[in-house]
């Protein structure tokens, strides 16, 4: 922990990882005003009723797939909870341990923005990086993160692909949602 740090703090269900999340991370760490990217999964997203694989089942997964890349953390406090989170309140304890951070979404989130939970506070404490999904375009208020690969984590679940899978993981992952589609 170092609060000089600017992290780029990078939260969601994970419901599964994918390759687009390794590649966003990737894309997170070649920001030169980056010091860390901060993996965050949800116990639960705050617009969603359920989760497929359970929360700690998504955090051991993403430990595993993350666990050699440098400058990238992955950090429980959200699945520690045991209830869903609101973003703000993940942001105000990361900023006990650093000094700036930019919160990276996906475009598909820009439409809901405004009805985050306390959005009006979120937006003063981080700025936004997003990420290009769906040809959604991104205001000019944005940081943009282009990234070549757009997949949804919903449709992966609905016909899962072991190529979109990161490598280290996507045998069990694979299996894991096979399985729940029977």
């Amino acid at each position: 922990m170092d609060k000089t740090q600017t992290i780029a703090l990078f939260g969601g269900s994970f419901d599964p990882p994918h390759i687009g999340h390794e590649n966003i991370v990737k894309a997170l760490l070649s920001l030169n005003y980056i010091d860390k990217v901060v993996i965050m999964p949800t116990f639960l997203n705050p617009f969603k009723s359920n989760s497929h694989a359970s929360a700690n089942l998504r955090l051991k997964w993403l430990k595993t797939i993350f666990k050699e890349y440098k400058n990238v953390q992955i950090d429980d406090f959200e699945v520690k909870q045991n209830k869903k989170v609101p973003t703000i309140e993940s942001v105000e304890y990361l900023l006990t341990k650093y000094s700036n951070i930019y919160l990276t979404i996906g475009a598909d989130n820009l439409m809901s923005l405004k009805k985050w939970y306390k959005y009006d506070k979120l937006q003063k404490k981080v700025s936004f990086i997003v990420a290009h999904r769906n040809n959604i375009k991104i205001p000019e208020s944005f940081l943009k993160l282009e990234i070549k690969d757009d997949i949804s984590s919903t449709q992966l679940r609905k016909n899962i692909d072991i190529l979109k899978l990161p490598k280290s993981y996507s045998n069990e992952i694979y299996n894991y949602y096979k399985g729940t589609n029977q």
